[in-house]
């Protein structure tokens, strides 16, 4: 049996998880239940026991977001007529709205595009750093790093990317205008939407912190207290400021009034941004990095994500692994893959950087002679320990980000991930713009060698500089099969994206799962430092638990990490699977 008895244990783990979450999520109406006999992926037993794990099935087109709202905007343009470029850059703004805690036009992010001719296209529109930036802006006379200084300052705001991310690709694959795929978002903005349950409970998170500053009080406070449920939240300035970008473009956003705007609050609250760091921003167009396994084509992110090298590095050691006969949860699976994991990191963490500043190995650590010699490292019955494995620690980042997946009719697939760092970014909204600002500038090395405020130690290759990116670990990601779209997947969760993504991918193809079943599966994580392994309920046998602390694991239990939003293609009945992950209560898997 491909999917052991552990699985049951997660499922009841999520069905009383969500029972506890008031069922803030939407029912999946259009999902059928499992046929053994069409099911291509797991013994009839199996899909027997988890059929209520299930999809949302589609023939034609498919959207995923973490705030069921976006997804109906995504699907309603692709009824329109819009492609799936159409449908992601009208998402982008609406989670701007709808999921202002990391749905943002006030961050960046990365954008994996697969077109229905075979093309692929890797966009990045991350964030940079002022130029008045230095490697030192973080640090004290003497020398050591002030708390808080790059994440709750606005010395910690990098130049936006995301209004000319999407308007980037929405002009090279696009088909509609501007003004099209922006309206639902400036009218979820202007008139306001009922909040549910989950949107509640992500804007409680920060009511205290909103209380601080009047200007974002007016707008995510209800008359100074916390929005409930059934409560309509509008957003006039925001709205004002969409439609400004919807008019004038990038233009409005980076020469024009948003970016003048910004630049004020910055200078008034002893900030460093500039009108040259927005006139100088600029995306960029890559090819996607690219990698085998076991039949499927992985198509991710290259530096300055660190997703796509390191996932790939991943794949490429366990690769040899029989890890479908050993089976989800057990003790071999979980053995190797948090060893892959652990090795894979280390060298994310020393050699990767953006690109126009560093030089990314990226053939070698593909490579076959590279995979080999790690492999030949783990040792069958022991856990390794982190430093044994040479490298220089790499810094983390801010885990609330959103990723979203669509599909169109034509086989156009969009994978984006995009983020402001921490939840709510800043926290700080720039006079009346309407949208929080990011911290990004926290995914920088503050000191060589020192622990930043999650005691992690940071090396060099990621050190702040005037114009750079910072490594992120965002991984949006497309996997082909014999040359046709097979999943769109991508993960919020800081450095834990890189699992969650991966994952996602390994639980279909070598353990049977629907996609469904993949991404609510519990998460295992390791990331080189530091030594423990993080786990979510439900992983792990007593007997498989007991068996891997006897070979040195040591274990932190998280509740949950990311959301992952996928899209699946049956390669048999060619039907789209469309999944919300149970961690996002508030998304919403739809398809036509």
């Amino acid at each position: 049996m491909h999917i052991r008895k552990a699985h049951l244990a997660w499922a009841a783990a999520a069905a009383l998880a969500a029972a506890a979450a008031g069922c803030a999520g939407r029912a999946t109406a259009r999902s059928r239940a499992p046929d053994p006999v069409r099911d291509w992926r797991a013994p009839a037993t199996t899909i027997a026991a988890l059929a209520h794990d299930h999809p949302v099935l589609a023939r034609h087109a498919m959207v995923v977001t973490s705030q069921h709202l976006a997804t109906e905007v995504g699907l309603n343009i692709l009824k329109e007529g819009g492609n799936a470029v159409d449908a992601a850059v009208a998402v982008g703004y609406a989670l701007a709205v709808v999921h202002p805690c990391c749905g943002n036009i006030g961050g960046g992010g990365f954008m994996m595009i697969h077109l229905a001719s075979g093309k692929n296209v890797f966009l990045d529109f991350r964030e940079k750093a002022p130029l008045k930036a230095t490697p030192t802006m973080y640090l004290n006379a003497a020398g050591n790093i002030v708390p808080g200084r790059s994440t709750k300052t606005y010395l910690s705001v990098g130049v936006p990317g995301t209004v000319m991310g999407l308007d980037a690709a929405l002009h090279k694959y696009g088909t509609m205008t501007r003004q099209q795929v922006m309206a639902p978002a400036i009218r979820l903005a202007r008139d306001g939407y009922v909040l549910e349950q989950g949107d509640v409970t992500l804007l409680d998170t920060h009511a205290k912190e909103f209380a601080k500053h009047p200007n974002v009080a007016a707008i995510f406070l209800n008359h100074g207290k916390p929005y409930v449920a059934g409560q309509r939240m509008r957003q006039g300035q925001l709205a004002r400021t969409l439609d400004l970008i919807s008019r004038e473009g990038g233009r409005a956003f980076y020469r024009g009034p948003i970016a003048r705007a910004l630049v004020a609050a910055s200078r008034a609250h002893g900030g460093i941004l500039s009108m040259k760091d927005f006139a100088d921003y600029t995306v960029q167009w890559a090819k996607p990095v690219m990698c085998s396994y076991h039949g499927y084509t992985v198509l991710s992110d290259p530096p300055p994500s660190s997703g796509g090298v390191t996932m790939c590095e991943i794949l490429q050691i366990i690769k040899p692994y029989p890890f479908s006969k050993w089976g989800y949860g057990s003790v071999r699976s979980i053995h190797y893959l948090v060893e892959a994991e652990r090795r894979a990191f280390a060298d994310r963490n020393s050699y990767l950087g953006d690109p126009a500043f560093v030089h990314n190995p990226i053939d070698w650590l593909l490579s076959a002679r590279h995979a080999a010699r790690l492999r030949a490292s783990i040792k069958p019955d022991a856990a390794t320990p982190s430093a044994d494995i040479k490298g220089n620690l790499g810094a983390t980042e801010g885990t609330d980000t959103t990723s979203y997946s669509v599909v169109d009719s034509h086989g156009n697939a969009v994978a984006v991930t995009y983020t402001i760092n921490y939840l709510f970014g800043l926290g700080q909204i720039a006079g009346n713009t309407g949208f929080f600002l990011n911290n990004e500038m926290d995914d920088f090395t503050s000191k060589p060698g020192k622990p930043n405020s999650f005691g992690l130690v940071q090396g060099k290759v990621n050190e702040i500089e005037p114009g750079k990116r910072p490594l992120s670990s965002m991984s949006p990601t497309i996997v082909l099969k014999g040359g046709h779209l097979f999943m769109v997947t991508g993960s919020p969760g800081g450095s834990t994206i890189i699992s969650s993504t991966l994952e996602s991918f390994l639980n279909v193809v070598d353990f049977g799962m629907n996609m469904q079943q993949s991404v609510d599966a519990p998460r295992v994580h390791q990331q080189w430092y530091p030594q423990a392994v993080f786990v979510e309920p439900g992983l792990m046998r007593p007997a498989v638990k007991q068996r891997l602390v006897a070979m040195g694991y040591r274990f932190k239990q998280i509740k949950f990490w990311g959301a992952d939003e996928a899209v699946l293609v049956d390669p048999h009945t060619h039907l789209l699977e469309g999944a919300n992950d149970r961690r996002a209560p508030a998304g919403l898997a739809a398809g036509d």
